[in-house]
């Protein structure tokens, strides 16, 4: 099955340029996601990090 697979691959033309933009996609998510969390102010980081107790405190609440 992957040597069918292998050779259709090696027929097709410019099929050589998709790993090298999946690495560029792959690469630039992550150095953007890098910036995002080196930039981001510390309270943000608090607020959005206590949410899911927030939640689950609420619901506790609501049962009571």
């Amino acid at each position: 099955m992957f040597s069918f697979v292998k050779n259709y691959m090696d027929s097709m033309e410019g099929i050589e340029i998709y790993p090298i933009l999946s690495l560029l996609i792959f690469f630039g998510f992550f150095v953007v996601l890098f910036w995002w969390v080196l930039t981001s102010k510390k309270d943000y980081i608090d607020t959005v990090s206590q949410l899911p107790f927030e939640n689950d405190n609420h619901q506790n609440e609501t049962k009571l």
